[in-house]
């Protein structure tokens, strides 16, 4: 069974994996050929992004939720079954920890 801090870690981990498929720049090379990406304006003559998956495959790295489930499970995976794999757990934990507090900070 996992410890508390285990869980806390994985769930720091899990998180910062999730928004980088999902939302960070880094990451667009991956997204771009399952997506469309389409420039609107509103009702207020401003120019807004939206996106639109194509797709299995694009729904799937749209969605948080989704991605979520597989990033715990690569998390799970390399922590329990790959030797020092607690390291990229523990590295993608400070990140996200740092996302969080970035975020945080931010909104002051």
């Amino acid at each position: 069974m996992l410890s508390v801090m285990e869980i806390v870690l994985l769930a720091l981990a899990t998180f910062r994996l999730t928004r980088l498929i999902v939302r960070d720049y880094i990451m667009e090379w991956v997204r771009r050929p399952f997506i469309d990406v389409k420039v609107i304006q509103n009702e207020h003559g401003i120019e807004e992004e939206w996106v639109e998956p194509k797709g299995f495959v694009g729904e799937g790295l749209s969605c948080q939720w989704c991605v979520g489930v597989w990033s715990a499970f690569i998390m799970l995976f390399f922590y329990i079954i790959i030797p020092y794999g607690e390291w990229l757990v523990l590295l993608l934990a400070l990140a996200g920890l740092q996302s969080i507090i970035y975020t945080w900070v931010d909104r002051q």
